[in-house]
């Protein structure tokens, strides 16, 4: 009895996340269509952190290739764990620590999270002497609130050309985390903000390249769309709320 109860579980929960991706999708081609773009136009990051390893598979399954997380220690047990890792888009789109720079760019397809001249030049080593390149975002904090990292537009605009000039980097655009609780005309300022400091910083660094914003999450990717984001981070939209953690005990 036990193995069945297992079992149903198990199909509910693919059944759940299928159904989730398909609505966010939906979503994703709705905002699209509503400003004039295609829907292929935005690449979907699932936002694995706390996610359990079937979960993931179930994600996978269903079509996702980009897998976001936080940590890199997590990062880098995705990719041990995971039978299709090698299959898979890593991003890292938490705060990077330094002293796991170098891990991070050992296992992760893009970072995220630069969020400092240093930083950046310290990851740009750490991949020099993998003797790779990495793409990377910049992350400018808009909405200028203490307790977030990130560049402030003003460090950005300063530092802009010594960033573009760190070699083993690829930059490919800008990254930001809108305000938890703003209303709407509020994000679409934060987001539009974004947009306009990547299309002003153009000309310093590769244009080729220089195109992407990592914008929106699960409650205001769409609004990021239409203001031209690139790259939306979600995860409870396709996942469902966070997994309880056990407490011990009986149940």
């Amino acid at each position: 009895m036990l193995c069945y109860t297992r079992q149903v579980s198990t199909v509910t929960s693919h059944v759940a996340i299928q159904e989730r991706l398909q609505a966010v999708q939906q979503r994703i081609d709705t905002a699209a269509c509503k400003v004039g773009r295609s829907a292929s136009t935005v690449t979907l990051i699932a936002v694995t952190k706390t996610q359990p390893l079937d979960a993931v598979s179930e994600a996978l399954s269903a079509g996702i290739r980009d897998l976001g997380e936080n940590r890199v220690q997590d990062l880098v047990q995705r990719v041990t764990d995971l039978p299709d890792a090698a299959s898979c888009r890593w991003h890292l789109i938490g705060h990077l620590q330094r002293n796991k720079s170098k891990k991070a760019v050992r296992v992760g397809s893009t970072i995220h999270s630069i969020d400092c001249l240093d930083l950046a030049r310290l990851v740009g080593l750490e991949a020099g002497a993998f003797g790779r390149s990495v793409d990377v975002f910049a992350q400018v904090n808009v909405s200028g609130e203490p307790a977030k990292s990130g560049f402030s537009t003003v460090e950005l605009r300063e530092q802009a050309r010594e960033l573009a000039t760190i070699p083993f980097l690829r930059w490919r655009g800008l990254m930001t985390i809108a305000p938890e609780h703003a209303d709407t005309s509020e994000l679409r300022a934060v987001f539009a903000s974004l947009r306009h400091l990547r299309d002003e910083l153009v000309t310093i660094f590769d244009a080729g390249t220089w195109n992407s914003l990592s914008m929106g999450m699960s409650n205001d990717f769409e609004i990021a769309i239409e203001e031209g984001a690139t790259h939306i981070r979600v995860g409870r939209a396709i996942f469902g709320d966070r997994p309880a953690v056990p407490t011990g005990g009986h149940s």
